[in-house]
Order: C-alpha cells, then structure tokens, then sequence
C-alpha cells in the first residue's frame, strides 16, 4: 500500500509529464436533457472534501453564495455550483469542495463526487464557443481518443469573478509602479484557457503599455512561437527580435504551462526567451516545479503590481 508522502509525490510528479488528476463530481440534471452530468476540477486545488456542514446564510449575498461555513475557525464562503451551472440535484447538495484558489480559500457545493481520475493533458480539449454561460473552459474524453465520457472542466476564475466579483479580482491601482520595458519591435507572448482570465491579463498589459500577443493554451502558444521564429528567421533575425517574454498559466488545455515551460527551455531556439509563469495554482510544491522546468518568474493571480514585478525581473535577468 502507498504511502501518504509516495501518493503527494506521485502526484506531484505529474507535471513532468502533461498529465493531471481530476476530481470527478456531479450537480444533478441539466434542464434539457434531464441527466446528470459528470464535471471535473484539477485535485492541485483541492484541499479537502467534507460532508456538508451548517451554512450561514449571508444578508444581501449573491444568488449563488449559499452563506460561509466556520471550518476549524475560518470563515469560508460557499458557492452552490449546481445554481451557477444551471443544474438541479436530485438528492441536495451534500458535499463540500474546500479549495485554494489565487490566494482565496472557498467551498463549493456539489451533490456527489465521483472518483479522481489521471488523464494526458492532451484528452482535455477547449471548450471556448461551446459553454453558453462560459463557465466550461475544457472538456476532457475521461478514457482516451474515442471515449463516450466526458467531463466538463470547470472555469473557476470565471466562476468565482461571476459569483464574487468585488472579492477575486484586483484592479489595477493607478498609483503603483507597473512599468515595465520591452525592447523596440519586441512583445510578450501569453497563454491561458480562462476567458476571465485572459481579459484581466490583457487589461493589466495595456495598462502597463505592452504589447502582446494572447493565446487559448500552451499548444497555441507553442505553435505561435515555431511560426514567428519562422518568419523572423527568413529575415535574418532570431525569435528574440521578436518575442520579449512568455507569459503563461499553468492548467490549460493540449499542453499545459509546465510542459509548454520546459520545451521552450530544452529547446536552443527559444531557450534564452524568459518564461514567467502565472498561475492560480499556488503553493511551495508548484513553485518547485516551476523552479525545476527553468521559469524564470512565478507570480500569483491576480495583482497587478506583482505580474509587473515578476516581469521587470524576468526581462533584466535576460
């Protein structure tokens, strides 16, 4: 039998290779079809399960936010995913999801939870255009190629932005120092698989006067990067005439930001592009692997002033 530690360990270990393990867990039936769908959420966000405990409820709460519960002293607020997704349980909502996300701690409400299941990256699939709500960033075939079982992958950045908008996102303070300079001709390349997301890290860019260039997940970026080293290198130049950084999130669909890190880095192309990662996934564990797959800055969501330090550091370190 697995040890605690060798199950932490194994799991860790995942990111090396472009895989991840996701909670499986069920909301009760969509109103057209009348089943109960599976949905998923990365096990890196997890930081326990519990059966549902007495809510609070909150005067003047969203509809969505149940209350908060007193977890061995914190105060946590709930959210009642079944509501966001437009779903409704058949036996209540039983069980609560505690997750760490961007510096927050919160609970999500959910009827069941299934299994936790370990998949290639490359079995989740974007589901940007397909989510009518847009709280569906991936979808990922849960046995392979022609697997009929799916799971819809959850965006939490868009979810908790919907739910808890004045709590989960920062602004961009006018009076903090986000300067932050790129050579001339030179832009920052980005990835993430958050529609939320990206939008609060292309205000942010602007905001700090850069030019970017925005991808869906580390596959497109990765793509991008062969192309315009490409076309670059016809002229005469290299990549780094053109590309002044890479900027990417972590979970994403195809490819995700460790494997997109370390083929950027193990590659004598692109190796001297400094790579910052930004990410929800936060935690001394993740920041050892970015520090292993040669990131050069690890910043995370969302604060402004932090992205433009952990740039400004990046680019002179080049």
């Amino acid at each position: 039998m697995k040890t605690i530690q060798q199950e932490i360990d194994e799991r860790s270990n995942l990111t090396s290779s472009n895989k991840l393990e996701l909670l499986l867990f069920r909301l009760g039936e969509d109103p057209l079809h009348k089943r109960s769908e599976l949905f998923g959420i990365n096990v890196f966000k997890i930081r326990e399960i519990i059966p549902m405990p007495q809510i609070t409820a909150m005067a003047g709460a969203s509809p969505h936010k149940m209350g908060v519960v007193d977890l061995r002293g914190q105060i946590i607020p709930v959210i009642g995913l079944a509501g966001v997704a437009g779903c409704t349980p058949r036996t209540g909502l039983n069980i609560l999801l505690i997750t760490e996300y961007a510096r927050t701690t919160q609970a999500f409400a959910v009827e069941s939870v299934e299994d936790i299941v370990r998949l290639d990256w490359r079995q989740v699939m974007s589901a940007e255009g397909n989510s009518a709500g847009g709280i569906v960033t991936s979808i990922a075939r849960l046995d392979g190629d022609d697997s009929e079982r799916l799971a819809q992958v959850l965006d939490v950045e868009t979810i908790l932005q919907q739910v808890m908008p004045t709590g989960e996102t920062q602004a961009v303070p006018e009076n903090i120092d986000t300067e932050v300079r790129l050579r001339p001709g030179t832009l920052i390349l980005a990835a993430d698989d958050s529609l939320s997301a990206r939008t609060m890290i292309e205000q942010g860019l602007e905001t700090m006067g850069l030019p970017y260039l925005m991808c869906k997940n580390g596959k497109e970026a990765w793509d991008q990067l062969h192309d315009i080293a490409a076309k670059v290198e016809s002229e005469g130049g290299t990549v780094n005439d053109r590309i002044a950084l890479v900027l990417t999130d972590l979970e994403m669909p195809e490819m995700d930001g460790f494997t997109l890190t370390r083929s950027i880095k193990q590659n004598p192309r692109f190796a001297k592009l400094p790579v910052v990662i930004h990410s929800s996934l936060s935690g001394a564990t993740n920041e050892a692997h970015v520090r292993n797959v040669g990131a050069d800055g690890y910043v995370a969501k969302f604060a402004a002033e932090e992205l433009a330090a952990a740039l400004r550091q990046a680019l002179q370190g080049r």
